[in-house]
């Protein structure tokens, strides 16, 4: 009961952001810079003609990205409201596409059929931040893939540097090192709600022994991360020298952890 009010909670807070989520970020530039990366490595993992399931879907953006790259999609979201943005832009976009949004909480993807089978799982963008049982989740999406298939998960890091300088420099210690200790309270909408840090250790053995973890990089290393956008769309050749920057040191094992957030890659044994 515990698990199911808390993701109820994470469901109606962001039910708030959901009119306003693709505006603050989506559309934001640091928003396209950190999501074209999640896009090229999702074209690289998943095969056309794959079933995905999505989970912390949002308003559908990745979704709809994969389903115009040729493959099936079930995106799932705690948020009625982020679903409810997400159909409204397949409708206006008007795709021929197998797209199907559900309200699901991830903590409950078990409530899915056993016979709904998937060829790989997407999450985009800290949706998984918001869970405290990562194994749990793990095991639940074990009983839907066959050995093989892929997992690409985007969490948010432990360690940003740029939000550690950002606030210190800002007198804000608690602000700087708030995920430092692995969990911090988050406020979005009047709702308050855990946030968790996982290392990739931690993702890793919390995955296990279903999954084996296959590669880490980091996304948004130099790229800052978005509640600086206002700054960065004013310096768009500064942008572009800092995407250059990840693309080269994105997998190096010092800085791969200490960006915005890290894309890890794993497969089921």
């Amino acid at each position: 009961m515990v698990q199911s009010l808390e993701h109820d909670t994470v469901g109606l807070a962001f039910d708030g952001l959901a009119e306003e989520y693709d505006r603050l970020f989506t559309f934001s530039a640091v928003g396209r810079s950190q999501r074209d990366v999640v896009w090229k490595r999702a074209l690289k993992t998943f095969a056309p003609g794959s079933h995905i399931l999505e989970l912390n879907c949002g308003t559908g953006e990745d979704a709809l990205f994969l389903a115009k790259a040729g493959m099936a999609v079930t995106a799932c979201d705690a948020s009625a409201r982020m679903i409810m943005q997400a159909r409204s832009k397949m409708e206006a976009e008007n795709l021929d596409s197998d797209v199907e949004f559900l309200v699901l909480a991830t903590e409950q993807i078990s409530c899915l059929p056993l016979t709904r089978r998937f060829d790989g799982i997407f999450s985009n963008f800290s949706g998984l931040n918001c869970i405290p049982n990562l194994q749990s989740v793990a095991f639940q999406l074990a009983e839907r893939l066959e050995p093989g298939a892929p997992l690409l998960l985007c969490l948010s890091t432990r360690y940003c540097l740029w939000e550690i300088c950002y606030y210190l420099l800002r007198n804000n210690a608690r602000k700087a090192l708030r995920r430092c200790s692995g969990s911090s309270q988050a406020r979005v909408g009047g709702f308050e709600f855990s946030v968790y840090y996982p290392t990739p250790s931690d993702v890793r053995r919390a995955f296990a022994p279903y999954f084996r973890l296959l590669s880490i990089a980091g996304i948004g290393i130099t790229v800052p991360p978005s509640y600086l956008e206002s700054w960065i769309a004013r310096h768009p050749r500064l942008l572009t020298v800092m995407e250059r920057i990840d693309v080269a040191v994105r997998r190096w094992p010092l800085l791969r952890s200490v960006g915005d957030h890290m894309l890890l890659h794993l497969e089921k044994i």
